[in-house]
């Protein structure tokens, strides 16, 4: 059994600062490997807290000349658009026990359940505007249905046929759609569908590629953050949707503080000095936003009665 090491009173007698190097980096992969918004959308380098993208809406066009006519001249549309990161943060509430183990311990221990509290909430935001911090309309499912991109799923027909139509919808607007974000409870239905040849339209990702499906990668959505009452998949041009990180995460240390926002079991708000425990606070700093609607398109749930 680990004993009680002297190093952590590093860890209690901290008040703020930087989670160790190696922890952060770590804590920033794990978030975006299992962000399927993330894995999917574009990153943008963010060294402020809002950053101006500018890009290509539609490229120059090219003429018909007879010999020596002169030439017409033509130019790019370039637009630009702002992002701005938006701070998330959890407290998560510890017992002093955790201080048997070294710092580095506990923050292998922990690291997971922070990442899996960040990658929910931002996943939830930018696919749904779930308790989003953007501006209204800047999720997924908003740009689908501004487009016009949303269609409900029958489960009387053919999942093949309504995904292909999905695609379409993208492709209607002279968009490559380029990935397909959904639910791990869609795998079985992707299994047993064939397409019209009678070949299976889910190939297994071999570990270095992912799950495709009509030759689109599936980017898998915790069951937290995918609201199966307004969505059954995404599917897009995800270039088209930005996201950033701004610089690492941080922590704050307290040892007596009142949490409001859980209760103990008598339904009073927790004093961490009364029970003897401590609370780390983490903050990190994300911005999304989409660029173009019509890049988008929403499979939404059966309402049929």
């Amino acid at each position: 059994m680990p004993t009680f090491n002297p190093d952590n009173v590093l860890l209690m007698n901290a008040r703020d600062g930087m989670i160790p190097t190696q922890f952060a980096s770590e804590m920033v992969g794990e978030v975006v490997r299992n962000s399927a918004v993330m894995q999917l959308a574009q990153l943008e380098d963010m060294t402020a807290p809002k950053k101006v993208i500018t890009y290509l809406a539609e490229g120059p066009g090219a003429y018909w000349v007879n010999e020596a006519e002169r030439i017409q001249t033509s130019k790019a549309t370039w637009l630009k658009a702002e992002m701005e990161a938006k701070k998330l943060a959890v407290i998560i509430p510890v017992s002093k026990e955790f201080l048997r183990y070294t710092v580095t311990d506990f923050f292998q221990m922990i690291r997971p359940k922070i990442a899996e509290a960040f990658y929910t909430k931002f996943d939830q935001a930018a696919l749904f505007g779930t308790n989003s911090p953007y501006a209204a309309g800047q999720n997924i499912l908003a740009a689908a249905t501004t487009a016009g991109n949303a269609v409900a799923l029958d489960d009387a027909e053919a999942l093949y046929g309504q995904l292909n139509g999905l695609l379409g919808l993208v492709e209607d607007n002279e968009i490559d759609p380029d990935g397909i974000a959904t639910v791990r409870s869609m795998k079985q239905k992707f299994r047993g569908e064939l397409d019209s040849t009678g070949r299976p339209i889910y190939v297994k990702g071999d570990g270095t590629a992912p799950d495709d499906i009509l030759g689109l990668p599936l980017a898998y959505v915790n069951g937290k953050s995918f609201d199966k009452t307004k969505a059954v998949a995404f599917t897009g041009d995800w270039d088209y949707a930005r996201f950033g990180v701004l610089q690492d995460f941080e922590y704050e240390v307290s040892t007596d503080a009142t949490l409001t926002t859980i209760a103990d079991e008598t339904g009073e708000p927790i004093s961490l000095f009364e029970r003897d425990m401590f609370a780390l606070r983490v903050t990190a700093h994300f911005a999304f936003m989409v660029l173009k609607d019509e890049a988008f398109a929403a499979l939404t749930p059966d309402v049929t009665p």
